[in-house]
C-alpha cells in the first residue's frame, strides 16, 4: 500500500472518479478532510475487506485471551464470553 494522499472534501468531490481509480489501481488511500480535520479514508474495496477481516481476527484472539485469563483465575466476579463480547461491541 502506498502512502496516503490527503485531500479536502471539496477536492475529492471535484474528482471522485480519479480518487477511486487511484485507490483501486495504485493502492493509494485518500484521507478526506473537512475544515482541516481528517474525517474519512477512501480505500480499495479489497483493502477494506482485508482490514475488516484482520479486525475480526484480532477481536476474536483478544476475547479468547480474556476468556483464558478469566478461566485460569477462577469464576468469581467473571462474566460469560457472550456478555463480554456484548460489552465490548457496545463500547464507543
Amino acid at each position: 500500500m502506498s502512502e496516503p494522499v490527503t485531500e479536502s472534501m471539496a477536492e475529492v468531490r471535484r474528482h471522485l472518479a480519479d480518487v477511486i481509480d487511484r485507490a483501486r489501481r495504485d493502492d493509494t488511500p485518500t484521507i478526506i478532510t473537512r475544515r482541516g480535520k481528517s474525517e474519512a479514508v477512501l480505500v480499495d474495496i479489497d483493502e477494506y475487506r482485508r482490514l475488516r477481516e484482520a479486525a475480526a481476527l484480532f477481536d476474536d484472539a483478544w476475547l479468547n485471551r480474556l476468556a483464558d485469563e478469566a478461566e485460569s483465575g477462577g469464576t468469581k466476579g467473571s462474566v460469560s464470553l457472550e456478555d463480554m463480547a456484548a460489552l465490548i461491541r457496545s463500547a464507543p
